[in-house]
């Protein structure tokens, strides 16, 4: 870890989970001042005080101050200490909200980190756990993370407002990542989904399914997608489905694209078709983008870029979400590292959309706790 490096400052409450993120990866302080000052309930919400009590959990001596309003908020990092940790994740945001950070932090605890998080594991605002799984790990796996112990579960389903799902998530740790060459995305193979329905007809999931082959077929044949009705204790509190599809490329690259039914009532109720065809239409649209890595997992990406070894890098990427031009802006600021952009406007041999190479040196991040064996 740095030594006591300067603090940070920073206003506003958006990209919180950025800034304590690559604070405790740096080892440098960071002040957040002005949350939603100008708000009529002003401060840090239930899920994000949630967040940082479990970024508390998994560290060791870190020192949180949030003042009586909750509008500012320093954090000193400690050393990331993993372990069995369980953890009540709120249900105004999902459980990929606080895996997404999990997946960063992981493979740099001191003990291998294996987590239980209960809450909502599909909603129409974060990556659900499906998604998670069929592309995060993956990634991970090309820097070299991998193992017994690299695995995640969803023991129960849980649908928004009530929650009640449960996911288990564990991960080895590493004291060195493998720079990685990501260049050529490779063309579609196959399309695989889950259609998951809970506390609905088990009916559900079926109509899903074949509104996405319906749009699906006329593209590759190799399509497989999956039911998931969960039932009794393991369907969580409230009713929903939805539909999460992962296309794999030739060069094992996974582009996702995923869509939940509005919570019990709330909004319109959706159609199983309606939502079967969108989400095809958004899994076409993610492909058209393409890259090496789908536009949840670009930030994930860039930053194990980072921390690689002091080696080069290179990552072909869709076009960059606002997410993660902010991140690259933090990864500056925290790491100082900047990063080469090179625009691939889609020529005759990269169908789709204009693509961005990036490329960087690592920083030789390596994790101290992790002794040699």
């Amino acid at each position: 870890m740095a030594t006591q490096a300067h603090s940070l400052s920073y206003a506003g409450c958006n990209f919180l989970r950025q800034r304590l993120v690559l604070s405790t990866l740096s080892g440098r302080p960071v002040k957040i001042r002005k949350i939603r000052a100008r708000d009529d309930n002003p401060g840090l919400r239930d899920f994000e005080a949630s967040f940082i009590r479990l970024l508390d959990k998994i560290t060791n001596g870190s020192r949180i101050e949030i003042n009586q309003t909750g509008t500012t908020l320093y954090y000193q990092p400690g050393l990331l200490y993993g372990g069995s940790v369980e953890h009540d994740c709120n249900v105004l945001r999902s459980i990929g909200y606080y895996l997404e950070s999990l997946l960063c932090l992981a493979p740099f605890m001191k003990h291998p980190l294996r987590i239980i998080l209960r809450g909502v594991t599909n909603d129409q605002v974060d990556p659900s756990v499906d998604v998670l799984k069929a592309t995060a790990l993956p990634l991970l796996k090309q820097f070299g993370i991998d193992g017994e112990s690299f695995e995640l579960k969803v023991v129960r389903r849980g649908m928004p407002p009530g929650g009640g799902g449960e996911v288990l998530f564990s991960c080895p740790v590493r004291k060195v990542l493998k720079p990685v060459q990501l260049t050529d995305p490779g063309k579609i193979k196959r399309i695989r989904g889950i259609a998951y329905s809970v506390r609905v007809s088990p009916q559900m999931a079926n109509r899903i399914v074949d509104s996405a082959r319906s749009i699906l077929n006329k593209f590759i044949p190799d399509i497989y997608i999956y039911t998931d009705h969960m039932k009794g204790v393991s369907s969580g509190k409230s009713p929903g489905f939805g539909l999460s599809l992962v296309a794999e490329t030739t060069n094992g690259t996974f582009l996702s694209a995923e869509l939940a039914s509005n919570p019990q009532g709330q909004g319109a109720a959706v159609l199983p078709e309606d939502l079967g065809r969108n989400c095809a239409k958004l899994l076409l649209e993610e492909i058209y983008r393409g890259g090496c890595v789908d536009s949840t997992n670009q930030s994930l990406a860039l930053l194990l870029m980072t921390l690689g070894q002091q080696d080069v890098s290179k990552v072909l990427l869709g076009p960059l979400s606002p997410y993660t031009i902010e991140f690259l802006r933090h990864l500056k600021s925290f790491f100082q590292i900047m990063f080469k952009i090179e625009t691939k406007p889609c020529g005759e041999e990269l169908k789709g959309g204009d693509k961005v190479l990036m490329t960087c040196v690592g920083i030789g991040f390596s994790n101290l706790s992790k002794t040699l064996k």
